[in-house]
């Protein structure tokens, strides 16, 4: 079968495993149900066009390698006569209809295809047919991945049926390896830039593989397996604003904007150590400026504590009332940085690794990365985009595991971090009542941090 072959015959171990790991739990869901009753759902886009490939040689796998030893194997094994689902919509790109429709043809797929929202249409699709499983090319980063597993039954008020999801964990860039290793067709509409597509209302070709040509007349861009950074995937994809500017655009090159359409914003800041004085919050009078100056209006600003459920009662309270939240302070992985868990269960998801940031902090880090796991790549499963900006390296702090270990061996003194600046020494505090521990735990660190800005240790 030449999609196992071609994955076999690679020298990426990575897509080997990643392949091996999703033909497993296909080849499950072909043993746990009949074949009669599993359904696909296709949308001609980059995710679905790997699981395709990924059924035909689980199914081969599965089945047909038995038969193929016998001499018995057909093109319908090859192919995996699956039944496939096709939700078509009005908004559809014409380029991801003929791909969708082409690709079934090509492949013996038994396509039925759907015109109702997608609640609706499972309805009436399992009033007709009994379908206990339906294959999924969910991945961990999409908005609709919260809190899933590679088998998960759907969700409270849908129609039973169990969502497997066989490449949940593959990153953007495994799928593009996936597709240029196995060579197999997709839609055309990522050779023009379209790294994630939706409607024909809300995507764009991704800016970052713009390419520069003074000579042409029209923009040009690379194609989507350029993308050297697959955080910036849905970077295509246009956000609608729930409130209307009168501003042509919002950015921080634009003067004179009119406050009659400003955007809500609040800012919540984590740190223990503003709470006890022993450091002044300067960044949020500077980001108040920043907003006021490009139109935007704060209506609140919030100091709390390091606790999680601190944090997670502000960013629930004010993500109802505001366009966006700022959240400052207690990032990373420090024994206080409790802001991403508060986040997660302010949205009630789970922190959850993501690769292609954690291989970003890996680069970043270089020799200072020790493990296989770094903390400060466990973020809000589901629900999280990052952004990349030349100006805004993520802050890394070298120190967690000694800081963490300190705050262990002296539980009576409360031991905080930040930096004045972002190139500027870290400041260590200690605080609390007994001022010989203090001195102790500051001569401890100080022995292993030399080159170290410690302040003076308070006691109350």
């Amino acid at each position: 079968m030449e999609i196992d072959r071609a994955v076999g015959e690679s020298s990426d171990r990575r897509l080997q495993t990643k392949y091996r790991n999703a033909v497993y739990v296909i080849q499950r869901a072909f043993a746990l149900y009949e074949f009669e009753q599993v359904a696909f759902s296709f949308n001609g886009g980059k995710d679905s066009t790997v699981l395709l490939h990924l059924l035909r040689a689980g199914y081969y796998l599965h089945k047909g390698k038995s038969e193929c030893f016998q001499g018995n194997l057909s093109d319908s094994m090859l192919n995996c006569p699956i039944r496939t689902i096709y939700f078509e919509s009005p908004s559809a790109f014409p380029e991801i209809n003929s791909f969708t429709y082409e690709t079934a043809t090509v492949y013996n797929l038994q396509l039925e295809t759907i015109r109702l929202d997608f609640k609706s249409g499972l309805e009436a699709l399992l009033r007709e047919k009994p379908t206990k499983a339906i294959f999924l090319g969910t991945r961990i980063g999409d908005p609709n991945a919260v809190g899933q597993e590679q088998f998960s039954p759907s969700s409270i008020g849908w129609p039973p049926f169990m969502r497997v999801n066989p490449i949940l964990d593959w990153s953007y860039r495994d799928v593009w390896a996936f597709i240029l290793t196995c060579k197999v067709k997709y839609c055309s509409l990522y050779d023009q830039g379209y790294t994630s597509i939706g409607s024909i209302y809300d995507t764009v070709p991704n800016a970052l593989l713009s390419i520069v040509d003074s000579s042409s007349t029209t923009e040009i861009f690379k194609p989507a397996y350029m993308l050297s950074d697959g955080r910036s995937e849905r970077a295509g994809r246009m956000k609608k604003l729930p409130l209307k500017c009168d501003t042509a655009c919002l950015n921080n090159g634009v003067t004179n904007v009119s406050q009659s359409g400003s955007f809500i914003a609040s800012i919540i800041v984590v740190g223990d150590e503003i709470l006890f004085g022993t450091a002044e919050d300067k960044l949020s009078a500077v980001l108040c400026k920043k907003l006021n100056a490009i139109g935007w209006q704060v209506t609140r600003m919030t100091v709390v504590q390091n606790d999680i459920d601190c944090v997670a009662a502000q960013v629930e309270q004010q993500k109802s009332t505001n366009y966006m939240v700022f959240l400052l302070g207690g990032l990373g992985p420090m024994h206080s940085d409790v802001s991403l868990a508060g986040v997660a269960k302010a949205f009630g998801v789970r922190l959850a690794p993501d690769e292609e940031f954690e291989e970003y902090l890996r680069l970043l880090i270089g020799k200072h990365c020790t493990g296989d796991r770094n903390e400060m790549a466990l973020l809000p499963e589901g629900i999280t985009e990052l952004m990349q900006h030349s100006k805004l390296p993520v802050p890394l702090v070298e120190t967690a595991q000694t800081i963490s270990k300190l705050c262990l061996e002296f539980p009576d003194i409360y031991i905080g971090c930040q930096r004045k600046s972002r190139v500027g020494p870290l400041v260590i505090t200690f605080v609390g009542k007994d001022k010989t521990r203090i001195e102790l735990a500051a001569e401890k660190l100080s022995n292993s941090f030399p080159a170290g800005a410690f302040s003076g240790g308070d006691c109350g």
